[in-house]
């Protein structure tokens, strides 16, 4: 409040000069009615209030955010740049994305990477949209690693134990795959 702090084990006062920016989807005047949300807090940080509506509300930035992270994965890869098709589009503007904005990304990244094609269509999408469906969820009362687990077995399956690809869709190098095969005692012949 008076943009200073006392580090722990010092007993002088420090100068800041910071701004917090905090985002949430709860309804944070219901939390406060509810007294689940401290009303002292939120006037501390309620200075401005900036409403975003989620992705499946406003389907017409897809397309744009799209190109968007194609482009930036394209750079980043050192590939060249990846376009879609109009039914790519399309079946990418169908999706509820409950995930939101890093659901597209994370989709859209996944595709340009294991398509490894130039021209990206609503099938290719839609492969990978599904293995996103299969990978199991933390709300089927499973541990982290057991996630993990049947994560790598789900990617082993689809890809035919070939060890390149199921790392790549993983997003992690074959050596740290290799040690996660270790670590749950997985055994794979290799492809």
């Amino acid at each position: 409040q008076d943009q200073t702090f006392e580090p722990l084990g010092d007993s002088r006062p420090h100068k800041v000069d910071v701004r917090v920016v905090s985002a949430t989807n709860a309804d944070l005047a219901m939390r406060i009615r509810e007294h689940t949300f401290r009303e002292d807090l939120f006037y501390r940080i309620n200075l401005i209030t900036i409403h975003l509506p989620a992705l499946r509300e406003r389907r017409d930035d897809i397309p744009l955010l799209v190109q968007y992270f194609l482009t930036k994965q394209c750079e980043v890869n050192g590939l060249p740049l990846v376009d879609v098709t109009s039914d790519g589009l399309t079946f990418l503007s169908r999706l509820p994305f409950s995930g939101n904005i890093r659901e597209l990304k994370n989709l859209v990244e996944r595709t340009l990477l294991m398509s490894g094609k130039k021209l990206l269509t609503a099938a290719d999408f839609e492969a990978q949209a599904h293995f996103e469906e299969k990978t199991p969820r933390a709300d089927l009362g499973l541990t982290l690693d057991e996630i993990e687990k049947q994560t790598i077995l789900t990617a082993f399956d689809k890809y035919g134990n070939n060890i390149s690809r199921v790392a790549n869709s993983l997003g992690i190098s074959r050596a740290a795959l290799y040690r996660r095969l270790e670590k749950y005692g997985i055994q794979i012949k290799e492809n």
